[in-house]
């Protein structure tokens, strides 16, 4: 016996669509995403590409399982997106004192286009909080941060 499907609500799908968190947080990451990509277009580097070889250089020597922890994704997600940067010669894996840890590390490279990348973000970072409002960024970034402690807080990475 096939259950039958309750008919679409569409305005209900609108109401729930201008209030998800979800759907909300991720239309805001697209924008602010393609802000960082357009200026940090001269530099060869996408936003995605730029976080996480700043967040290499923060933690670098520690282990996939810390860097994974900081960045808020698991494992085979930072494995998939190291993949590209190992492969232009950006990043390194190393293994760790027991061989079973891997350590990421970036390359001279990879240091060399951090280098150039640096100042293009902190223009793209300072346009941003400017049209912002510097106060407006700062609670921005609290909640930010709460947003992450309540929700992949709970996790066990």
């Amino acid at each position: 016996m096939t259950q039958e499907l309750p008919e679409l609500d569409v305005q209900k799908c609108a109401e729930a669509a201008s209030v998800c968190a979800c759907f909300n947080f991720r239309k805001a990451t697209r924008a602010v995403t393609q802000h960082f990509d357009d200026l940090l277009a001269s530099t060869g580097l996408r936003s995605t590409q730029l976080v996480i070889l700043l967040a290499v250089a923060v933690y670098e020597s520690r282990g996939m399982a810390a860097l994974a922890r900081a960045m808020v994704m698991d494992r085979s997600t930072l494995t998939r997106n190291l993949r590209p940067l190992i492969k232009q010669g950006f990043l390194q894996l190393k293994f760790g004192k027991d061989r079973r840890t891997r350590l990421v590390e970036l390359t001279p490279n990879g240091r060399k286009v951090l280098g150039a990348a640096v100042p293009v973000w902190e223009a793209a970072q300072h346009r941003f909080v400017s049209e912002l409002g510097e106060d407006r960024w700062q609670d921005l970034l609290s909640l930010l941060a709460e947003t992450v402690t309540i929700t992949w807080g709970r996790r066990d990475v």
